[in-house]
């Protein structure tokens, strides 16, 4: 092999290995991204109080809520009260993506089944304004609870930085299950996750 053929050979070799690199590197990050959106299966979730979008009450998120109906404000979503009661279904989503507008279709939909009536389904519009929430609860005539992050604490403290994102928690708010991306839209996939919820020990 000439000394040319060598050379060319081991500039191959160095791109090959600089490519591998670059790849992995990006891997680790794009896994570790997605790794810190949300609250991980066997973690608590984070309680909070937010204003329901079809109420008058406005504010911010209470971070530190009250965990007793005599202090509890009905017209404020409290993930604390709800989780004492029943396993949850919590949704994230943003007022100005459709995608995370049928997530919250979606969890419309299994609220009236039968077989899933034992779980709450519940959504938070994060860092949005009352108004905008508003105006989605009415267009899309959901009835479940859906609550708005005003000022993005909650966004925050649940770390949302994809949409869909649902956390799934056993009665006592133990999260089952952190469920993230378009695939969750389904009706038929996110039921069989709601299903395995509600048959867990913790949920019964």
């Amino acid at each position: 092999m000439s000394g040319s053929d060598t050379r060319r050979y081991g500039w191959a070799v160095g791109l090959l290995a600089a490519a591998l690199a670059i790849g992995f590197l990006l891997y680790t990050l794009s896994s570790h991204a997605s790794g810190t959106t949300g609250i991980p299966a066997g973690k608590p979730l984070r309680f909070f109080a937010a204003p329901l979008a079809a109420s008058t009450l406005n504010g911010d998120a209470n971070l530190n809520p009250p965990c007793t109906v005599e202090r509890h404000d009905a017209r404020a979503l409290n993930v604390c009260l709800m989780v004492e009661r029943a396993p949850l279904v919590l949704a994230f989503f943003v007022t100005d993506s459709r995608a995370c507008e049928g997530e919250v279709d979606t969890l419309q939909a299994l609220a009236g089944r039968r077989a899933l009536r034992r779980a709450r389904f519940v959504a938070v519009a994060v860092h949005t304004r009352h108004a905008a929430a508003a105006k989605l609860v009415r267009a899309h005539h959901w009835t479940i609870p859906v609550a708005y992050d005003a000022d993005g604490a909650v966004e925050a403290l649940y770390g949302v930085t994809a949409c869909p994102l649902i956390e799934l928690a056993d009665r006592g708010g133990m999260v089952a299950q952190r469920l993230i991306g378009e695939h969750w839209l389904y009706r038929g996939a996110l039921a069989a996750r709601v299903r395995t919820l509600l048959e867990g020990p913790a949920s019964k």
